[in-house]
């Protein structure tokens, strides 16, 4: 079963308090892909927070991931991250 995009949202928020969030399912993109085959989602995350600040993009997406944990790898079998400090997200 996929995860509900809007539990994926509460958790970044209570992990990470960010200033943006955007969760976009994109499973349906992924219908007929082995991984899919498991019922596990295919997600897309934006989140600007300032607990990026100072860390690598490495760190930053080990930080979602470890927010998401519970879900892995049932409720999400897929997830593209991106993550920014507030004034890497105004400066793109």
């Amino acid at each position: 079963m996929a995860a509900d995009p809007t539990h994926i949202d509460a958790l970044l928020r209570a992990a990470l308090e960010p200033t943006y969030l955007t969760v976009r399912d994109d499973s349906a993109a992924h219908a007929g892909h082995a991984g899919a085959a498991s019922g596990g989602g295919h997600y897309d995350v934006t989140i600007v927070s300032d607990q990026f600040a100072g860390k690598s993009r490495v760190t930053r997406h080990r930080m979602v991931y470890d927010a998401l944990r519970s879900l892995f790898p049932v409720q999400i079998h897929a997830l593209a991250v991106s993550a920014y400090t507030d004034e890497e997200y105004q400066s793109r």
